[in-house]
């Protein structure tokens, strides 16, 4: 029952504060109170998973070729991201790292920012990890330069998770400023894919086209909520993320001289083979 009621989260907090912001309307002080538990409501079931438990991860193809390092990995926690909202309890965030004598640090103390065409992610392609069907694709935010320093970092807490997030839900969006511009792809079976974070106007595809695995979607980029150009990618069990649960995955890759199907952990680099990778199943 709870894992039920916590997919409608986004909407409990939505409908208290449109209850909130209008109690002047009605001039009885119970409404706004009202207007707060919902929000308060909605805020506590951000935690509360709404899927099903312990299901079996997807086994996809990887969303990337080359050598990357996973962040926020579902290996290391669940959520992963700290939050079940927006579908995203098993996402993982992907940083590419072609050099190994300059391995990725999240933080650094110069410069303050930097253009996104300085990071070796920006521009590297985004590929279908599966057959599907494109249900959502948006590719018109800008690219903004990283927040990957300390005072960069602070205001990209201020400027991603309050403006951002609250920008998000009073627009009824599903995360658009969140997750920048993005593709999601209906893989069949209840399950959808989603890539975040694209480059500007390199979306490839539009709703409805169909796409084989291994098809190029789009390129990194770091449009939305981002430090610096990195991959967001996860799956749900609906198309629309306000109400989705988030689905666990797994995808062929090389670390550490072996090859596994699985997540890697994080800051774990690893060589993905992208299209190469073993057909995609149950």
């Amino acid at each position: 029952m709870l894992r039920t009621i916590a997919r409608f989260r986004t909407v409990l907090l939505l409908l208290g504060l449109l209850v909130c912001f209008t109690e002047p309307l009605y001039g009885v002080g119970a409404v706004w109170w009202a207007g707060l538990v919902l929000i308060v409501a909605g805020v506590v079931l951000f935690f509360v998973p709404g899927g099903v438990p312990d299901r079996e991860p997807v086994v996809v193809r990887s969303p990337v070729r080359g050598r990357w390092a996973a962040v926020n990995s579902p290996a290391d926690k669940v959520p992963s991201h700290g939050t079940h909202e927006l579908g995203q309890t098993y996402a993982i965030d992907l940083v590419h790292v072609p050099d190994p004598g300059r391995p990725w640090t999240p933080l650094r103390r110069w410069p303050l920012a930097a253009r996104p065409e300085t990071f070796p992610a920006f521009g590297q392609d985004v590929l279908a990890p599966a057959d599907g069907v494109v249900v959502q694709a948006s590719g018109r935010q800008r690219d903004h330069w990283s927040r990957n320093s300390w005072p960069a970092f602070l205001y990209l807490l201020v400027e991603g998770m309050l403006f951002r997030q609250l920008l998000s839900l009073l627009t009824l969006s599903g995360g658009r400023f969140v997750v920048g511009n993005s593709v999601t792809l209906d893989l069949g079976g209840g399950v959808y894919a989603v890539f975040a974070h694209l480059r500007r106007g390199s979306v490839r595809v539009a709703k409805g086209d169909r796409v084989r695995a291994g098809d190029v979607l789009g390129e990194v980029g770091n449009s939305g909520n981002t430090s610096e150009p990195h991959l967001h990618f996860h799956l749900m069990d609906r198309p629309g993320p306000l109400a989705a649960a988030g689905i666990p995955f797994a995808f062929p890759y090389e670390s550490g001289g072996r090859t596994e199907i699985g997540v890697p952990s994080a800051r774990a680099p690893f060589t993905a083979t992208g299209a190469d990778s073993p057909a995609p199943g149950r």
